[in-house]
């Protein structure tokens, strides 16, 4: 009996089949996720950019040294890395960068002028007189005067008093002689007021810093655009209103000088 011979199938194995399709599957699938997406065109070439800046590279180089330098590489100049930042940085960044550089200057400067200012103010208040009648202080807005109540108005009106004329007058003549925006604002105490004319305190503050601008423009003629009045009540205290010493240093006139060029909020 002859021994039967075992049938050799010819050709790529059965499983190569089945392989081949799932490979097929998988690469379709690839396809439609890559066909259904949307690429942020910009995110992209920020990220191209990033890999084309050289001072990623530059910034951060290899600790190790190069085994066979080629013969056009040149020596890395460290006194020359800052200027190859800069260069290397885009034009949005370098502006960025100037803009920064650009305010914090004027910040400074602001701040040297009106602390020049303050001095020139404190100057002016010791030769007329005025030191105990209006105080000068510094904030982050500008040079600001406080004037108290008892000198400018009888209580509850909003009438400058002829005694207090004569301070206002000499307040006009520091302010024709600089160029500042001016915000005159009314405070007053806690103390409810209402009468025919002013109904609360803030109708009574509003008209109080009406008045004191009005005053100044009619005795120095400065120009009417570069003041603000406002009124703010018994909102801005200074100190707690207790007592009666209390109550007549929160009624008061405060004239906020702002710095030059500074328009009003």
């Amino acid at each position: 009996m002859k021994r039967r011979k075992k049938r050799i199938d010819k050709g790529s194995p059965k499983w190569m089949v089945t392989y081949a399709d799932l490979v097929t599957l998988i690469l379709v699938f690839f396809i439609l996720l890559f066909s259904m997406s949307q690429i942020d065109l910009v995110k992209f070439e920020a990220v191209a950019e990033s890999f084309r800046n050289r001072m990623i590279f530059d910034t951060f180089p290899s600790t190790l040294e190069m085994d066979n330098p080629t013969e056009n590489s040149e020596p890395r100049i460290e006194d020359e890395g800052a200027e190859d930042t800069k260069n290397n940085l885009s034009e949005s960044e370098t502006e960025v960068i100037d803009t920064n550089e650009q305010t914090n200057s004027e910040i400074i400067e602001n701040q040297d002028t009106l602390d020049e200012l303050l001095a020139e103010i404190q100057s002016f208040l010791n030769e007329n007189d005025l030191q105990n009648t209006i105080t000068a202080n510094r904030t982050d807005q500008g040079v600001v005067l406080i004037l108290q109540e008892r000198f400018l108005f009888d209580s509850a009106e909003a009438e400058i008093k002829s005694t207090g004329e004569p301070f206002l007058d000499k307040v006009g003549i520091l302010l024709e002689n600089i160029p500042n925006n001016v915000r005159v604002e009314g405070h007053t105490d806690n103390r409810p007021i209402s009468t025919l004319q002013y109904p609360s305190n803030w109708e009574l503050s509003g008209a109080r810093a009406s008045s004191v601008i009005r005053n100044i423009i009619a005795s120095s003629g400065s120009d009417e655009s570069r003041f603000m009045a406002v009124g703010y009540g018994d909102t801005r205290p200074i100190v707690e209103n207790n007592s009666e010493e209390n109550w007549s240093r929160n009624r008061r006139v405060e004239m906020v000088i702002l710095e030059l060029n500074q328009d009003f909020e």
